[in-house]
């Protein structure tokens, strides 16, 4: 269960003094409480109480941050720390974040607000936090040493700013951003728009795809890695870790992708084609959507689908590269399919009983046997649905569809049942005889009379 403690409230009487500028220094007496989160499941998201109505998005496996009223100024508190995250159950990784976890909590505001965000510094180095996205002034834009000087340890600066575009936004780090974004530091910003009637959803989820190279046993991310790495996450979560996506059937439903890895992901969800409603420049006119049923998110950019859920059913999404969808994955293994491994299986037995060749007919085997793993990693393949196991892992999700589920609830409905008729079954009986290609232009080698099969 998670554990997030509420922000205190205060009024205009107890409001901290300030500058507007990012570099200005604060007293602990004035901040607002920095609330903390130290479970990895999804919370469930809060309404509004005042303002301006809008739907709150859900973050996988993530929360959304508090603020105070202070003055007509929404207020928040970030605090850059080393964190333990976990990954996945019987793996925790040592790594940076805000407010107790990685990815940092989701900011959400209303275009047009006018937003103060205090940062204070736990790491052992200096940092600083830009808006990915936002059209605000140039000091506050968060680059150290252009924008402003980094935030020293333990120090606290405020970055000040009106919020003049509705959208999907992100936040991370520019000081010493190889090794703060390998380590983990990165989160949405979410500004919703102040018409409520402009592009409303009944259920908005927002993913950020981020990737780590830790090898089993250890802790702690290499942050020199620049493309192989060995896990691939949503909100530094690997499936089955990831919590599904819970609709009810005809809602609207908005999912925000977001991109802070090294290398492109295709995201493709089963049983639906959608809309692509925004890009992290801005809302798309109507005319100018396009569908789809995968879309690409390049690098440090975010896509946001929409689709109306009318298809009952639990449907997967995940990223289309297939060793996005595996978990803690080395490099270095040789392929065995074909290989006969008898005679080294009985010499290596001889010292170790319990050795198991693998890998000689693929490697599915991997998902159904429980072997013996190091300390503090995971499978390469895991997760078991209603018919047995899944063999995924990595970014990997489900997208579960069902009658009646009430506004507000996000709880897992379990596996879905196929009606009589609708689920592929073991055919027994004779078999058509298969059509064959007999035209010459589809023989591989017609000297020998060879055609190819259609099948």
């Amino acid at each position: 269960m998670m554990n997030r403690r509420q922000l205190l409230g205060a009024s205009a009487g107890g409001a901290a003094l300030v500058s507007t500028a990012a570099w200005a220094k604060t007293s602990n007496m004035g901040l607002p409480e920095a609330a903390l989160m130290d479970g990895p499941s999804t919370q469930a998201p809060k309404a509004p109480d005042t303002g301006v109505p809008y739907n709150p998005v859900v973050t996988l496996n993530g929360w959304t941050l508090p603020f105070r009223m202070n003055n007509g100024v929404k207020e928040f508190h970030l605090v850059a720390e080393p964190v333990e995250r976990e990954l996945a159950e019987g793996m925790t990784a040592y790594l940076w974040g805000y407010n107790g976890q990685s990815i940092g909590p989701t900011i959400e505001a209303i275009e047009g607000d006018r937003v103060r965000i205090y940062v204070t510094n736990k790491l052992p180095e200096h940092t600083s936090v830009h808006w990915h996205g936002l059209i605000l002034p140039s000091g506050m834009d968060g680059v150290g040493g252009l924008s402003h000087p980094g935030i020293p340890p333990g120090k606290t600066f405020v970055y000040e700013f009106d919020l003049v575009k509705s959208g999907t936004f992100m936040y991370h780090p520019h000081a010493d951003e190889m090794v703060q974004m390998a380590m983990g530091m990165m989160g949405f910003f979410i500004v919703h728009p102040k018409d409520p009637s402009f592009m409303p959803v009944d259920r908005d989820f927002l993913i950020m795809l981020n990737a780590f190279d830790i090898d089993p046993g250890s802790y702690v991310p290499k942050v020199m890695t620049m493309t192989d790495f060995n896990l691939w996450t949503w909100n530094s979560r690997i499936f089955p870790d990831i919590d599904p996506l819970v609709v009810s059937k005809n809602d609207r439903v908005r999912v925000r992708v977001g991109n802070l890895t090294m290398t492109n992901h295709p995201i493709h969800m089963h049983g639906y084609d959608f809309e692509v409603t925004c890009t992290d420049g801005g809302w798309v006119r109507p005319e100018a959507r396009w569908p789809e049923v995968s879309i690409d998110i390049p690098v440090g950019a975010m896509r946001a689908y929409e689709f109306d859920a009318v298809h009952l059913g639990d449907w997967a999404i995940h990223c289309h590269k297939s060793h996005h969808t595996m978990n803690a994955m080395g490099h270095d293994v040789p392929t065995f399919i074909g290989a006969d491994k008898s005679a080294l299986t009985h010499k290596i037995r001889l010292v170790q009983p319990e050795y198991m060749p693998m890998g000689t007919n693929g490697m599915a085997e991997m998902a159904e046997m429980a072997m013996p793993i190091p300390d503090n990693t995971v499978p390469m393949m895991a997760g078991w649905g209603p018919h047995g196991p899944l063999e995924m892992g990595g970014m990997f999700s489900v997208v579960k569809v069902r009658e009646g589920i009430s506004a507000g609830d996000y709880s897992d409905p379990g596996w879905y049942e196929n009606p009589p008729g609708t689920e592929a079954w073991e055919w027994t009986g004779a078999l058509p005889e298969h059509a064959k290609a007999e035209s010459p232009d589809t023989q591989l080698n017609p000297a020998n009379s060879i055609v190819s099969d259609r099948g």
